[in-house]
């Protein structure tokens, strides 16, 4: 194993641990939507200003990351995500406090995943980037796949304050593996290039064009994470397993669906390297989409086909991910990749913030709608919402495909 492969595994190690309060809140989402009185909108609501955090300082941070170390940024934001969630177990008690708590975990993260992500991208060349950023993104999914797991299982057999303190635990081992992960660590400094800013960010329409297919897959995997857990608990509970053991299972079951996507990062990763950029991401993009149109409507079948159908969703959701980032790095100057990031990851988390919150929306509209005797259309449409979002995807990607530009990624293989 070379240098650089440890290296890059070591810090997927640490971002395992930091992920632990990604989705935390929506393996207790069941327990605290009853707890505090609130509707499926609200409870939604919650979930998405944890984007609305990453947003506010991603855009920020990731620019930033062109010009400052990122070494103290990223320890100090894993920090700021691992007291601020610890706050949120200790101290919140109602939808507005569990709201303000939320949004300032959320504001971690954008000193953590896309200063990550421009570290792999600064180590790797572009003919082995893209497996490395799978790699990478990879360690995302199996962390947020974790986060359900752990938080599920010690809200089942403790309460969910203790899951949540215990996810705070991990972070801080986290921020302390990454001082490893910084020893020796040099900023690169990059010379002055002849494009400009304009060029480069505002005037780059293959760049563009990249930004907002993340954007489609953002939407569609956000509206389907947040409400996953939830999803599966209603399932459980409509074949007559109770309340608390219903949300135990039912995090474990979505940790599952989630934390197999860790294996299709890599694999798609590897797979873009060879057959191309767009051509991967249209693909999985109509696979995923259809699961989604599709998924809602087996909340009351055998939880077991439910749970399978799932496992297929869970791969296809995410593929994608590692694709958008490693050819945003191709289509723009390395002195401004940390902006190009930053306005990617406001196009994409904001759209990730509406969307579950879009979810909740559709199924507070459609409760109790049967649009055929035993057939529960509540999820269904909930589902179909996420689905729609992600069928502009392929049509960004073909747009791009046409751009001469296009032919900087994979080697010339679009």
């Amino acid at each position: 194993m070379t240098d650089k492969m440890r290296w890059l595994l070591l810090l997927c190690l640490v971002q395992i641990f930091i992920m632990l309060v990604f989705i935390n809140y929506s393996a207790v989402l069941p327990i605290l939507r009853q707890e505090w009185g609130m509707n499926n909108t609200r409870a939604g609501s919650i979930f998405s200003i944890y984007q609305f955090g990453y947003i506010a300082s991603g855009v920020v941070l990731s620019t930033l990351s062109d010009r400052v170390n990122v070494k103290r940024m990223f320890i100090g934001c894993a920090l700021w995500s691992g007291i601020t969630n610890l706050l949120f177990g200790l101290f919140a008690h109602d939808y507005l406090s569990g709201l303000l708590l939320r949004g300032l975990t959320g504001i971690g993260m954008g000193g953590t995943y896309m200063p990550g992500l421009k570290l792999v991208a600064e180590r790797f060349a572009p003919a082995e980037r893209g497996r490395a950023v799978g790699i990478y993104v990879g360690s995302l999914v199996l962390g947020a796949s974790l986060s359900l797991a752990v938080t599920g299982t010690i809200a089942a057999i403790l309460n969910w304050r203790a899951a949540i303190i215990a996810c705070s635990i991990g972070v801080f081992v986290g921020a302390l593996l990454s001082l490893r992960v910084f020893r020796g660590y040099r900023p690169t400094i990059h010379r002055k290039v002849d494009e400009s800013f304009r060029t480069e960010i505002v005037r780059n329409k293959p760049a563009f064009l990249m930004i907002l297919g993340y954007g489609a897959h953002m939407w569609e995997m956000y509206g389907m994470r947040s409400w996953l857990a939830p999803f599966f608990t209603a399932a459980l509970i409509a074949h007559g397993i109770g309340g608390t053991t219903a949300t135990g299972w039912a995090g474990a079951a979505a940790a599952l669906v989630i934390g197999i996507g860790t294996v299709s990062t890599a694999v798609t990763g590897t797979i873009s390297d060879r057959f191309g950029r767009t051509r991967t991401v249209t693909l999985v993009m109509l696979a995923s989409a259809t699961l989604s149109f599709l998924f809602g409507w087996l909340v009351n079948v055998h939880p077991l086909l439910t749970l399978t159908v799932g496992l297929l969703y869970g791969c296809l959701i995410v593929a994608e991910s590692p694709v958008f980032s490693t050819g945003l790095t191709e289509l723009v100057a390395p002195a401004y990749l940390g902006t190009a990031m930053g306005v990617q990851s406001l196009v994409g988390y904001s759209l990730g913030m509406i969307s579950p919150t879009i979810f909740g929306w559709a199924l507070d509209l459609c409760r109790g709608w049967q649009p055929l005797p035993g057939i529960d259309g509540q999820w269904g449409v909930a589902f179909a919402t996420a689905g729609a979002g992600a069928l502009a995807g392929p049509l960004f990607m073909h747009l791009l495909r046409r751009c001469p530009e296009s032919a900087k990624m994979a080697g010339g293989r679009k």
